[in-house]
């Protein structure tokens, strides 16, 4: 079953039109990535589903149109959205960052215990607490960022390119701790990637964007073999 579905979803920034009719689909448990060049319309994707900004067309997570719900509704759902740039608070702390991901949930009690879970998952930063977060390198700060979205609980995690700008073992760490997420509690993964060969090696489904619109999609194996996909994002 779908757990989210994008059905001829358009979307602009002023008279710049950047998705033109758009539809994907992610199964409940599944992991999907996004591929495109710069300007494909990646980004774009994940803001429709998140609600930060304008578009027509259809969105429905877990059966319901979500479409005209405000990004804080959206995310009281169960949708956690990690923007490029990760977004961190440098003064704050790394506790307070993780904390910062508990404000949908209800009594600190649980919340506090959910945020003393999922940092375990990062012993890079876990003991770390009270250190700046600002001061932590690009790696621990994406890994900071994931941690503050997984505290919300969420059923379904979008990330924007999490490897930019990061070192290999950085990206492998940061996409070994995702994988755990998905494997051992269901986590819904929607990534967008430039670093293509991560992303189809990390994923099930893959769909190509090409200026706003999907150009291929299918079993992330099976694109790896596509000589459209070698050439484009594979480079060989």
């Amino acid at each position: 079953m779908a757990l989210l579905e994008l059905r001829d979803v358009e979307a602009r920034y002023g008279q710049v039109k950047a998705l033109h009719g758009v539809s994907l689909s992610v199964a409940d448990g599944q992991a999907v990535s996004i591929l495109g060049a710069n300007g494909a319309g990646k980004t774009t994707t994940l803001r429709a589903v998140s609600g930060t900004v304008k578009k027509t067309g259809e969105v429905v997570f877990d059966g319901k149109s979500i479409g005209r719900r405000s990004p804080e509704a959206i995310a009281r759902l169960g949708i956690a959205h990690v923007p490029e740039g990760r977004e961190i608070f440098g003064e704050l702390s790394v506790w307070e960052n993780v904390c910062l991901g508990a404000v949908t949930r209800r009594g600190w009690r649980d919340a506090r215990r959910e945020c003393e879970r999922v940092i375990d998952y990062f012993p890079r930063i876990a003991g770390r607490r009270g250190q700046q977060a600002g001061t932590l390198s690009g790696g621990e700060q994406q890994m900071l960022a994931l941690a503050r979205a997984l505290v919300s609980k969420p059923r379904l995690l979008l990330l924007d390119e999490p490897s930019l700008g990061l070192a290999p073992k950085a990206v492998r760490d940061f996409y070994e701790i995702v994988a755990a997420m998905n494997r051992d509690f269901g986590l819904t993964v929607l990534v967008v990637e430039q670093n293509a060969t991560i992303a189809l090696d990390a994923t099930e489904q893959t769909y190509v964007l090409e200026v706003g619109r999907v150009v291929l999609e299918g079993p992330s194996e099976e694109l790896q073999r596509h000589e459209r996909v070698r050439a484009s994002y594979l480079g060989y």
